[in-house]
């Protein structure tokens, strides 16, 4: 296996002052995928237009130190929509087969720590065109005193699209308009956003029946197809008709097979059936087949609404509906309710006293009830009343009244509900009537009021209910507004006054509502307990694990702190230094209340008291443990990601350097660094060479710079990188470093990707963007923005205002570059926008033997405020460079820009750029170029190729 040498060429700190190289993040989003246009609406925001289930690629171009982590959230199309996390925690946002529904703002937010984070933004539109609809309705009115009758039919159009569809009316291939035909008119109905166009006939005439088209068009957005639907109008055109073979209301015993068929009665064309149920869908082996709905063996669940209905197009839906009650009886209820006049809640010889009796029953008006009394029917007189619907009680009650009571009235009742002549079974009732009969009381047992358990046990509460007959308990919580109980209930029902709960958790303590029950009892006010359930859980606790650094020799106290728990205070603290239990602290008077929080102080920290402490913190239910990593080792380092043309090539070399730096991150918090411990190994590979860095003192901010030699085109390599202490060794960081032919320069560095001004020129280019601009700047010339549209971009001009003079020049070089292959491209985006425009020439400078500079490429003249991109062949012999030259035209208005400079092995793109598909400039009026010409490739790369 070949192991890499590596040479040491230059360790080079940077002293700063302050936060040294430390920036705040600055963020830019650029788009990739499949966008159909990036543009800038009429308030100046980034509109990112992309068609329905293509893929929506965003990327969050970062900058800052430490390296910003970037996270994208979204907002809805509408203000007042609520924000949504797309949790994607990466500069490249993708989104496979966007819906429309994923349309609106998003976010980039980049932040490191320092400064404020930067956030930027871009409205994403989904184009999308529906397959329309098309409805038909006719209108008959009498005119001139009913001696004839006046039709006249409205074809509506629906489509469902973004952006707005365009309509387009034809009978058969004739496209229809105002102007060509008297009986036709078009219009847009009110208050419907451009989506629906309805195509009105007067007065229908013989040469109106025929074919109708809608076509509707987004004008090939995003290259939508147009979609059209047809319908042929006839003199039988006609809405759908229905009638049921069973009455709208259909009772039915359990058990039996229902069939019901929906029959058509007119229509044309021929109306399409379809079968509903509601609430929820068809119940299970129901079969609707054309106009027959067929459920076997009904059962009582199957009770409800069964809707038909009838489409065709043409007018309104017909629709039948079935009411279908399926015959049953349960939950039967009694209620004892004494003399209401004297407000009594007990039964009393002399006062009256009323039973009543309810069944849930379906259909609940038909059901009947019967009264019995010591097993004989209850027969009626003065004294004994039944009555039915007591306005007091629900609907379809019946009540046995018994006026001025007597020793003789006492009894069994029963109350029997039936369905006469039906097979679905009797449900009776009963309740006993004596001196023993008494109202209900409850109370909670000695020692239950209040429940304490642990959480993940189950509990029971408990309340007694005592009384003749005992009513159910009604539980509900009373602590908590609207709260309900743990199973989803507001209000449970138990038979025996006993609420069992399991697996409890703590969010179910509180107080709980025990009450008797105003059914199977007596009528009367409701009685009340209350109890108290506590549930006890472990503690918890901060920090749960920590890492602890200081420097040998200093102190060092460690605390862990009760965050939450049942009881909320600590019983015991148990401390452990590498798992080996040390002796109690010593106590600090102070400190004997203190019952949320343990300490630990080292009066001296050393190499030998370094390693892992935990705490145990107990309750007397649980316990939780906080880990500290105590030690002197030094932070990591934290890499530098913004480094201005990092790679450099080699002349007549296949090898290439790389400029690796980094800052040291919390320098003081321990020991001095003294040396780094560098590891590179090519990928795929095992062996990795080694290499110690001595540094002096490093502070915080300084950047540190080591340049690699000797690494391997075009092979990628991971670095490590360890700090060095009397301690010991630090924590490492790593990354990849890689190399690419594939070199774009954006001039977002001052550094400008390392291209310099001529010396032998007549003036210089210019970098700034639009913050930069000056507002006296000559108005009708150069660039608003550079290629991506955002005003933080930069890219490079010339000013041909005064003192510049026709003729004069202005020259950019690249840096050298190696000649590793025989053809290369030169592809850049310029602008030349101005009456007085002069010339963009792009030179080659030969250095194989001697200087020579040839011309490549040149434009001249007034190009229009659009951004065009070039792509120029060049085949050069030996290293070169490439030079932009600026040639002043007649006058001040000729200021021309370049930006994204690419450069990369092999020949240009054979297709070459359509000159009508531009990028638009805000206020232009001219087309906008797809994202695909525009971002073939938008990358952060390498500089590969200088040298």
């Amino acid at each position: 296996m070949e192991v890499t040498c590596l040479l040491l060429l230059a360790l080079i700190p940077f002293h700063c002052r302050g936060q040294g190289v430390y920036a705040p993040a600055q963020a830019q989003i650029v788009h990739a995928g499949q966008a159909c246009v990036v543009k800038e609406d009429n308030i100046s925001e980034r509109v990112y237009t992309i068609r329905e289930s293509d893929t929506l690629v965003l990327q969050c171009l970062v900058t800052g130190h430490p390296r910003p982590q970037v996270r994208w959230t979204k907002t809805a199309g509408s203000a007042s929509d609520k924000f949504q996390e797309t949790s994607v925690f990466n500069e490249t946002l993708r989104i496979e087969r966007i819906a429309r529904t994923q349309g609106g703002r998003y976010y980039c937010k980049a932040e490191n720590g320092v400064g404020v984070p930067a956030i930027k933004s871009i409205r994403v539109d989904v184009q999308y065109l529906d397959e329309p609809v098309l409805t038909v309705h006719q209108t008959v009115s009498d005119v001139r005193g009913n001696f004839y009758q006046e039709k006249t039919v409205f074809l509506r159009c629906t489509v469902s699209s973004n952006p707005p569809a365009r309509f387009i009316w034809k009978r058969g291939s004739d496209t229809l308009s105002h102007s060509q035909d008297n009986g036709v008119d078009i219009y847009e109905p009110l208050y419907t956003q451009g989506e629906t166009k309805v195509l009105k006939l007067k007065n229908l005439r013989p040469q109106d029946y025929a074919s109708y088209t809608c076509q509707v068009s987004v004008r090939n957005v995003c290259g939508i197809p147009d979609k059209a639907i047809t319908f042929r109008l006839t003199n039988t055109t006609a809405p759908p008709a229905l009638k049921l073979s069973v009455n709208e209301t259909l009772v039915v015993n359990p058990g039996e097979n229902v069939t019901v068929q929906c029959l058509l009665t007119g229509g044309d064309p021929l109306p399409q059936l379809h079968w509903s149920h509601g609430p929820g869908p068809l119940p299970l082996g129901a079969l609707a087949q054309g106009g027959t709905l067929s459920i076997p063996s009904v059962q009582a669940r199957d009770s409800g609404y069964y809707n038909c209905t009838a489409t065709n197009n043409v007018g309104n839906p017909a629709k039948k509906t079935v009411n279908l009650l399926v015959r049953s009886l349960k939950n039967a209820t009694f209620q004892i309710t004494p003399d209401v006049i004297k407000e009594s809640e007990n039964i009393q010889l002399g006062q009256d006293l009323k039973l009543s009796c309810h069944v849930d029953a379906v259909p609940q008006e038909k059901v009947t009830y019967q009264w019995f009394k010591n097993g004989k029917p209850a027969r009626m007189s003065k004294r004994l009343l039944v009555t039915r619907n007591d306005p007091e009680l629900p609907a379809v009650t019946s009540s046995l009244e018994l006026i001025d009571l007597h020793f003789s009235d006492y009894g069994t009742y029963l109350c029997m509900a039936s369905f006469p002549g039906s097979p679905v079974p009797d449900l009776s009732i009963e309740v006993n009537i004596s001196s023993e009969t008494v109202p209900p009381t409850i109370s909670v047992p000695k020692g239950r009021a209040v429940v304490t358990v642990r959480e993940g046990s189950s509990a029971e509460l408990q309340c007694e209910v005592r009384g003749k007959p005992r009513p159910p308990v009604l539980w509900s919580r009373v602590d908590k507004e609207a709260a309900l109980l743990p199973s989803g209930l507001a209000l449970e029902e138990t038979p025996d006054g006993k609420l069992r709960l399991e697996s409890v958790s703590r969010d179910m303590s509180g107080t709980y509502r025990c009450q008797t029950a105003r059914y199977n009892g007596f009528n009367v006010r409701p009685r009340e307990a209350q109890v108290q359930l506590t549930v006890h859980f472990p503690p918890e606790v901060e920090p749960s694990s920590q890492d602890v650094r200081q420097a040998l020799g200093r102190p060092v106290l460690l605390r862990c702190s009760l965050l939450r728990g049942s009881p909320q205070r600590i019983a015991s603290a148990v401390w452990r230094f590498k798992g080996q239990l040390l002796p109690p602290p010593p106590v600090v008077p102070a400190a004997t209340e203190a019952t949320d929080h343990a300490e630990l102080r080292l009066d001296a920290l050393t190499r030998d008291s370094s390693g892992s402490y935990e705490c145990s913190v107990s309750n007397d239910v649980g316990s939780a443990t906080c880990l500290f990593q105590v030690s002197a080792k030094a932070y990591s380092p934290e890499f530098y990601f913004d480094t201005p043309n990092p790679t450099r090539s080699h002349k007549l070399s296949k090898n290439y350097s790389y400029v690796l730096q980094w800052t040291q991150r919390e320098p003081d918090a321990v020991d001095p660094v003294l040396n780094y411990r560098l590891s590179i190994r090519q990928l795929n590979q095992h062996n990795a060479m080694v290499k110690a860095i001595p540094v002096r003192r490093v502070e915080k901010g300084q950047l540190l710079e080591y340049i690699l030699t000797d690494l391997r085109v075009p092979h990628s390599y991971e670095i490590r990188l360890t700090p060095y202490t009397t301690f010991g060794a630090g924590d490492m960081a790593s990354r990849i470093i890689h190399y690419t032919e594939h070199n774009t320069c954006h001039f977002e560095d001052e550094k400008i990707c390392g291209y310099t001004q001529d010396l032998t020129d007549n003036f210089d280019w210019t970098r700034q963007n639009a913050l930069t601009q000056n507002p006296k700047r000559s108005p009708n010339t150069g660039p608003p923005t550079d290629i991506s549209g955002t005003p933080e971009g930069y890219y490079m001009f010339i000013e041909t205002s005064r003192p510049r003079e026709l003729g004069d020049r202005a020259r950019l070089v690249s840096p050298l570059y190696n000649a590793s292959a025989k053809f290369y491209c030169v592809s850049f985006f310029y602008h030349m926008y101005g009456k007085h425009i002069g010339s963009l020439n792009l030179l080659v400078r030969s250095r194989n033997k001697g200087v020579l500079d040839t011309h490549a490429w040149s434009l001249s003249g007034n190009k229009g405020n659009v951004w065009q991109q070039a792509h120029v062949p060049i085949n050069p012999s030996g290293p070169f460079q490439i030079i932009f030259e600026g040639v002043r035209g007649s006058g001040y208005l000729g200021d021309i820009a370049i930006d994204d400079v690419t450069l990369k092995k092999g020949e240009c793109p054979r297709r070459q750029m359509d000159p009508n598909k531009v990028v638009v400039m805000p206020g232009s009026g001219a087309l906008r170029l797809s994202s695909l010409q525009l971002w073939t490739s938008v990358t952060i790369s390498l500089l590969a190729l200088q040298r």
